[in-house]
């Protein structure tokens, strides 16, 4: 049963620099867009996947942490593909194949994963800052952050980058209680940690390696 963490973000918000202080051996980023890291150094990175390809390279469990970057383009790209197809199953299928990439983190990856998916947001009709989907046929079939247990919100000021980690009644994010502040800095890596210590993820990893060395 692995971990979902929802990153919601403005374009320019912080999100993938975030990422920063991981080294490459610690995670595998799933890069949507096809777009370079916006500082130096080198992750383990996939360019432009899909659906398909992330759950296929997840289910080999060669890492711990995940990252899909720009994930609401997992939608929006099935979208513009399937652009000339009419009626309310294709909205269906979009929702279905985003929430299913989600249910496959939960059911099908180890206790101690945890997979970021790093997501643009918007703004809805009552003035709140949510995750961004394609529109309100969309919305009445899938609710984003519903999905989640973490949402963290990465915002800017224009001096510094920080996570938003609880609601204030404008936005959607949200943690569990004393897992954070309710600012902190947008490192990832220290937020990883953090999620990890919480849910004592390493007694769990010990654990296994002590079962599988007495095996």
């Amino acid at each position: 049963m692995g971990i979902p963490v929802l990153i919601l973000g403005e374009s320019g918000s912080g999100k993938s620099c975030s990422l920063r202080n991981f080294k490459k051996d610690e995670l595998a980023i799933y890069n949507v867009a096809g777009k370079p890291l916006p500082f130096k150094g080198e992750l383990n990175m996939a360019d432009n996947v899909t659906y398909k390809q992330i759950q296929q390279n997840m289910a080999k469990g060669n890492f711990k942490t995940y990252v899909i970057d720009d994930s609401q383009y997992l939608m929006a790209f099935e979208s513009f593909d399937r652009a000339k197809e009419t009626g309310w199953g294709k909205n269906i299928d979009l929702a279905s194949n985003f929430k299913n990439l989600i249910q496959f983190v939960i059911k099908n990856t180890p206790k101690d994963t945890i997979v970021y998916f790093l997501h643009h947001t918007e703004i809805s009709d009552s003035g709140a800052i949510k995750a961004k989907t394609l529109g309100k046929m969309l919305d009445a079939q899938l609710t984003v952050e519903g999905l989640f247990s973490i949402v963290l919100l990465c915002k800017t000021d224009g001096q510094e980058h920080y996570f938003e980690t609880q609601s204030d009644g404008y936005t959607t994010c949200k943690s569990p209680m004393g897992m954070f502040e309710a600012k902190i800095d947008n490192d990832l890596k220290v937020v990883d940690t953090t999620i990890r210590e919480y849910y004592e993820l390493n007694k769990f990893k010990e654990k296994g390696a002590k079962e599988n060395a007495k095996a």
